[in-house]
């Protein structure tokens, strides 16, 4: 049974096992990947008893605008309906923000267009990235 949780009692060695499962760059820099994660403005985490399966954060003014720039879930659990969990949880939060944003690429274009995500006019996602997975 999957539970989520909010508390942000996360440890790298946990955290570490996600990301280099999904093979995330980030993954890269441990010590600022774990800070960056605990001072999101908010943090859900999904596990598998005592296994971190998934997880989300948002960065946010807390009144306006969050921007979610983690939402992953490890490869042996994709297509169960943990990062719509996930999702679910933060929109309890954010649900009348007036601008929620995200960058998705891949297959992840398709779960937050069927999450209500549209593309957002003429705008281009923009960035300098440290990354080599996009």
């Amino acid at each position: 049974m999957i539970t989520l949780s909010t508390t942000r009692d996360l440890l790298l060695t946990d955290i570490l096992q996600l990301y280099n499962a999904n093979q995330w760059s980030s993954a890269n820099k441990p010590q600022k990947l774990h800070k960056a994660l605990i001072n999101s403005h908010s943090l859900v985490t999904a596990w598998d008893e005592s296994m971190l399966v998934g997880l989300g954060n948002a960065i946010s003014d807390g009144h306006l605008v969050v921007y979610y720039p983690h939402l992953l879930v490890h490869p042996d659990y994709q297509g169960k309906g943990i990062g719509q969990l996930i999702l679910e949880k933060m929109q309890e939060t954010y649900k009348d923000f007036h601008m929620q944003m995200l960058t998705a690429d891949g297959r992840a274009i398709d779960f937050y267009k069927k999450n209500g995500f549209v593309k957002a006019g003429d705008t281009e996602s923009m960035w300098i990235y440290g990354g080599k997975e996009h």
